[in-house]
């Protein structure tokens, strides 16, 4: 077993590998830490270039796109680690960025998974979208982050520097403890793209693991290298996923109004992207809503074979608040001016 393995999904990104790695090699190679990447049957020259570059990282090769949630799956499978760390192929990273991050998780061995602050990479001095200062939901299930709620960014100006418990920790680079991984069976592999990040974390804390935030170690993500902001693939995943989230986890008691309630708002959303995005954003929601109900029986089994304590609006890291009445009626557009912690 390795102390830590630095795991990178490849999907096609020569030119994000050939960007970013070499900063990850240089500000992260030691003796108990290995850099692997993995390539998730990418059809471009990616993985020759990994290999003739930068022969002292490993390659796993998977042999065809198993998404985030199953390539991850099948490359953690071949790795034995005492911690993962999870980081998109288009993250800039800082010197001993992983060193801090592990010195961390040795120090609080009751968390299971945690990030580090995330910035834009375009924009140097603000959060970046997919993680910023660590991620919330609200009543309904809505993800949001210290720093970003819906489409509005903050800048860093130290507002969130501190160490603190979220609900979920970005994909784009987040660190696991392997034994906690193991025991919560990983990835949704259904998710296949987004929102498996926030599945996997809700199931960590009802396994009594706690996620954290550490703002101590910085990285700078792209974002959108995969899929664009805004494409109807995004808008589809990001639709179907939630709904299946929410289904899995919810308590009893919170499981049907929940998601009444966001069928009924992803209704109202589906037209509104139809007048602002065109027929295919819209579709993509109506495709959503009709895997989601294709799926309903395996996530009969899933909650009926899985331990649910309940871990449900806590007053931690979910708001019991209703996000999108704080945001477009009160027009609270930040995090600080939510009020809730």
């Amino acid at each position: 077993m390795i102390r830590t393995a630095v795991v990178i999904l490849n999907w096609n990104g020569r030119k994000f590998l050939e960007q970013f790695l070499p900063g990850v090699v240089k500000n992260t190679l030691s003796i108990d830490t290995s850099v692997i990447v993995a390539d998730n049957g990418s059809e471009d020259d990616s993985v020759k270039w990994v290999t003739e570059n930068q022969p002292e990282v490993q390659v796993i090769r998977l042999g065809r796109n198993y998404g985030y949630a199953g390539g991850y799956n099948m490359a953690l499978s071949q790795v034995e680690a005492e911690y993962y760390i999870l980081l998109n192929s288009d993250v800039e990273v800082e010197p001993a960025w992983a060193e801090k991050l592990v010195t961390y998780m040795d120090m609080h061995p009751n968390v299971g998974a945690c990030q580090p602050k995330i910035r834009s990479y375009t924009s140097r001095d603000s959060f970046e979208y997919a993680g910023a200062a660590g991620g919330y939901i609200d009543r309904l299930g809505y993800p949001f982050c210290r720093g970003r709620i819906f489409d509005t960014v903050e800048s860093d100006h130290g507002q969130y520097d501190d160490v603190c418990e979220i609900f979920w920790a970005s994909g784009s680079c987040i660190i696991v403890r392997g034994a906690a991984f193991d025991q919560c069976d990983g990835f949704d592999e259904s998710f296949f793209v987004h929102m498996e990040e926030i599945d996997l974390c809700w199931r960590m804390q009802n396994a009594g693991y706690m996620i954290s935030y550490f703002p101590h170690s910085v990285v700078w993500h792209v974002g959108g290298g995969t899929l664009n902001y805004g494409s109807p693939s995004k808008i589809y995943y990001n639709f179907r996923n939630s709904l299946v989230m929410l289904a899995k986890n919810l308590p009893v008691k919170h499981l049907r109004r929940t998601i009444f309630a966001r069928q009924v708002l992803d209704g109202l959303a589906a037209v509104m992207l139809l007048f602002t995005e065109g027929r295919a954003a819209a579709a993509a929601v109506v495709k959503a809503h009709r895997d989601f109900r294709r799926q309903r029986t395996a996530i009969r089994t899933f909650r009926t074979i899985t331990p649910n304590p309940g871990i449900f609006h806590t007053p931690h890291t979910t708001m019991n608040k209703y996000l999108l009445y704080e945001y477009y009626i009160r027009k609270r557009k930040t995090f600080s001016e939510l009020g809730w912690i």
